[in-house]
This record gives structure tokens, C-alpha cells and sequence, in this order.
């Protein structure tokens, strides 16, 4: 599984970007696809996942409804919409992908869960 994140860049406080998650050699729905960032300095935190069968969302608390995920299943594309973005987003996001032993496994925020990683796309917010 390969995966390929775009759509970083920089935009002043309160804009937004949109965040695209490439899946390439996926085979079937047994999939969770998760975005995560890092700061300078900072671990890597979760942010949010979709379970690629149902479209099930799971999010960080501080996401407060800001970043929706989706996914399009004929794109083989997994979305995070961010919106009201603020100088602490600013951070290299990624997208990792874990396969599930059922369709409708829990999703996780778990980092160590995910075994594939794409490369970061840099997110950056001016105050």
C-alpha cells in the first residue's frame, strides 16, 4: 500500500485547505485511513480516520468539528477539510493507512497501529 499526501500550504488564521490522501495497491475495504501531524519538536498526535468500508469518522478532541474526513472510493482519495485553521495546526501532516482483520473493526488513534505512512505535506498557519 502506498500512499500520497497533497494539498499543504500556507494560509493566514480562520482559512482553510483541504488535505488529499492518495491510496494506491489497497485491495478490498478492510482498511482505516488516518491522518496525523508533527510539529517542530513534538511527537506525532492523531488527528483523525475513516474506516474505508462504512465511512466511519473518528476524531482528535481538538478538532472540535473543524477537519470532516471522507473518502471517495472511486478516487481511491481520503479527504480531511480543514477550516477555521489556527497558528498551534501548523505542522507536516500525514496520512497512514492500517488493514483490518474485519469490515468493521474499531477505528484507533494508536500511531504504532498504522503500518503504511505516505510522506507529509506541510501544513503552515500565519497569525
Amino acid at each position: 500500500v502506498q500512499l500520497q499526501a497533497s494539498g499543504g500550504g500556507l494560509v493566514r488564521t480562520g482559512g482553510s485547505l483541504r488535505l488529499s490522501c492518495t491510496v494506491s495497491g489497497r485491495t478490498g475495504s478492510k482498511y482505516h485511513i488516518g491522518w496525523f501531524r508533527q510539529a517542530p519538536g513534538k511527537e506525532r498526535e492523531f488527528v483523525a480516520a475513516i474506516r474505508w468500508f462504512d465511512g466511519d469518522s473518528y476524531y482528535a478532541n481538538f478538532v472540535k468539528g473543524r477537519f470532516p474526513i471522507s473518502r471517495d472510493d472511486a478516487k481511491n482519495t481520503v479527504y480531511l477539510e480543514m477550516n477555521n485553521l489556527q497558528p498551534e495546526d501548523t505542522a507536516l501532516y500525514y496520512c497512514a493507512a492500517r488493514s483490518t482483520a474485519s469490515f468493521r473493526q474499531t477505528l484507533t488513534k494508536e500511531v504504532n497501529s498504522y503500518r503504511y505512512w505516505g510522506q507529509g505535506t506541510q501544513v503552515t498557519v500565519s497569525s
